[in-house]
């Protein structure tokens, strides 16, 4: 598996504890930014959308996204097609929206979640597989809305 990680200048510190936490458990990634906690211009759309167009390319088969609270990171990410993000605050949030919504980008909010917290969920997110079964009719209908949708673009 190879995790796609972006994060603006208020998730700087925790993708760094992130991609440490990937690296320990032999997880290649590629890291689309920012480099840096300083630069406050950093607009959190420009990170979510390269993580976002990276998974939904299949050059990563995931993507983690970390912005002050995971919530405009999840929003940017869910307008390409083929992504779904889920903003997840706790261990049970990461484990649901994989097993019920095959959630293919994780998206934490570094000012309001613990990095040891992040760490888990990050990991129970990563762990977690699909059920498939009922949770996949429901799947199909959220890519047949993108499907509607992204013809009147």
């Amino acid at each position: 598996m190879k995790v796609a990680v972006g994060a603006d200048h208020a998730g700087y510190q925790l993708k760094e504890e992130i991609k440490n936490l990937l690296k320990k458990k032999g997880i290649d990634y590629c890291d689309f930014g920012t480099h840096s906690s300083q630069n406050v211009k950093d607009d959190y759309p420009d990170y979510a959308i390269k993580v976002a167009e990276a998974v939904a390319g299949g050059s990563c088969q995931r993507g983690i996204l970390i912005c002050g609270a995971g919530v405009g990171m999840g929003m940017a990410a869910n307008k390409v097609p083929g992504v779904r993000a889920a903003p997840c605050y706790d261990t049970l949030t990461a484990r649901l929206a994989r097993q019920h919504n095959d959630s293919n980008v994780l998206a934490l909010g570094a000012r309001i979640t613990d990095k040891e917290l992040a760490k888990k969920i990050v990991e129970e997110w990563l762990k977690t597989e699909f059920e498939g079964g009922r949770h996949k009719r429901r799947v199909e209908k959220i890519t047949q809305i993108e499907k509607k949708y992204w013809r009147l673009v």
